[in-house]
């Protein structure tokens, strides 16, 4: 009997902590990204560095909501994005909760106008050894995600 079923609890689906780790780890470089200035935002702007610095990106997030899923232009950008990660040994997760990840980023600095969140990247950032534990949470969560084939995991962001 586990400690779930004595309380009459729901047991916990197996890597559940792992996914609120990873949750927890991608919120924290996306603040330590924003505040060193290692983050792009938006389709375009994240298409354009990869282009011009794809060894400069350490890590990429996709996000989309339930609306977003029936964009035919959106779904062949992330395509695109996704086979450019690949090929290039950047890790990459999906995000299904837009709002949140605008909580957590927040406007543009420049305009103070929302900003494209479909896809942000963070680079890395110009000093020499910066080693995030978060990012390398985050790399460890998404080697163990292709171990099990799911290529591009799906992170929950924390409440």
């Amino acid at each position: 009997m586990t400690l779930e079923e004595v309380h009459g609890q729901e047991p916990m689906p197996e890597g559940h902590d792992r996914m609120q780790g990873a949750g927890k780890a991608l919120h924290e470089l996306l603040v330590s990204a924003q505040r060193r200035g290692c983050l792009t935002a938006g389709v375009y702007e994240s298409a354009k560095l990869m282009n011009v610095d794809p060894d400069n990106v350490a890590f990429c997030v996709l996000a989309a909501d339930e609306e977003d899923e029936g964009d035919i232009a959106l779904q062949i950008h992330f395509t695109l994005i996704q086979a450019f990660c690949c090929e290039n040994d950047i890790d990459i997760v999906r995000v299904s909760d837009v709002p949140k990840l605008a909580a957590i980023v927040g406007p543009s600095e420049e305009s103070g106008e929302p900003r494209d969140l479909h896809c942000i990247l963070i680079t890395n950032p110009n000093e020499k050894g910066w080693k995030d534990p978060a990012l390398e949470k985050l790399n460890l969560f998404c080697e163990e995600s292709r171990n099990v084939n799911d290529w591009v995991p799906t992170i929950a962001l924390p409440e």
